[in-house]
């Protein structure tokens, strides 16, 4: 199916803050933000048992229990199993992304994209989501950001696995979409250039950004958008940076991307333009992307992000953007020129 049919809006809510990324939420903040993202209308929520060690999908659930199922559309992940042993958090390797889910739960997390280990990891995120199905499966990080020299092995062995299980799930109904949920843009040309399987879209964190584009424009985009597949857009703000937080791709940000940022605020407060809504707006204005996910752990912050979609935003904002090169030549910007 069509991610763009299947999606209902351009905004949804990415849950990984809700396993308590880099601080402890307590429990009452993350149902309020969920229930501030309900009140709002968003009804698509994306997840993965490794947010938290499976936190995050079980807060959703709850939160999500007594809604109606056919008014909302979930995606998780697989290529990750939350087992009942527990271990020292701190001492998990988490590639790239380090402590990120240090204040989770202590359950173990095994790396497993085999085809046993994804009906595996569907049946244990319906349970934790208190839900009777998934709409969209996303296979999870089988890239170099937590693999390293052996993220090929790993990709190999979910081409193996994990894409002829879900690919069987979507075509027998049980799924209605999968792809890979990555923050590199090198497997999901692997999978593109693959002859079989044959994925729906993909969920691309941090790739394609006001702070980081170029690549994804140039090696996917184009791609994507010529085989009528769909992008969902994660981490649209770059882990926080593009909004004056002090971390890039999980990590503090270099003194080169925060004048990035200075320069791109400076035109913005020029045009009054905020910071949301030019990271927001420029995400969608391609043709590949069909929904924006920014991440969110207080309620107060989705009413930001809806604001932001629907802000004007002036057209010499973005030529001007592009002007000064903040922008790469070839991106879509939403201006009519």
């Amino acid at each position: 199916m069509s991610l763009k049919t299947l999606l209902p809006g351009k905004l949804g809510f990415g849950t990984a803050p809700l396993g308590n990324m880099f601080r402890d939420i307590p429990e009452a903040e993350a149902r309020a933000t969920v229930d501030a993202a309900w009140n709002d209308g968003i009804r698509y929520f994306d997840n993965a048992p490794f947010y938290g060690a499976g936190l995050a999908e079980i807060r959703m659930g709850q939160a999500l229990a007594g809604k109606p199922r056919d008014e909302y559309v979930i995606s998780t992940k697989v290529g990750r199993l939350v087992l009942d042993e527990v271990e020292d958090v701190s001492a998990r390797d988490l590639g790239e992304k380090g402590d990120v889910f240090k204040h989770g739960r202590p359950n173990k997390i095994v790396n497993d994209y085999s085809h046993d280990a994804t009906l595996r990891s569907i049946e244990d995120s319906l349970a934790r989501l208190k839900t009777d199905r998934i709409e969209i499966a996303w296979v999870h990080d089988v890239a170099q950001d937590f693999y390293g020299d052996e993220w090929l092995a790993m990709f190999e062995s979910a081409r193996k696995g994990a894409f002829k299980a879900l690919d069987r799930l979507r075509d027998e109904g049980v799924i209605k979409a999968w792809g890979l949920g990555v923050n590199r843009v090198e497997p999901i040309e692997l999978l593109l250039d693959l002859d079989g399987p044959r994925p729906d879209g993909f969920l691309l964190a941090g790739r394609y950004t006001l702070l980081d584009h170029g690549r994804a424009l140039q090696r996917v985009m184009p791609k994507v958008a010529e085989r009528g597949l769909g992008i969902v857009v994660g981490g649209p703000y770059s882990s926080g940076a593009l909004v004056g937080g002090p971390n890039f791709e999980y990590a503090p940000a270099t003194p080169a991307i925060l004048d990035k940022v200075a320069r791109i605020k400076a035109l913005a407060d020029r045009h009054g333009v905020s910071m949301k809504a030019a990271g927001l707006q420029f995400a969608l204005a391609h043709p590949a992307v069909v929904a924006v996910i920014p991440g969110a752990s207080k309620p107060g912050r989705i009413a930001e992000d809806r604001a932001a979609l629907l802000e004007t935003v002036p057209a010499n904002f973005w030529r001007e953007l592009r002007g000064a090169g903040l922008v790469d030549a070839g991106a879509p910007l939403p201006i009519a020129d």
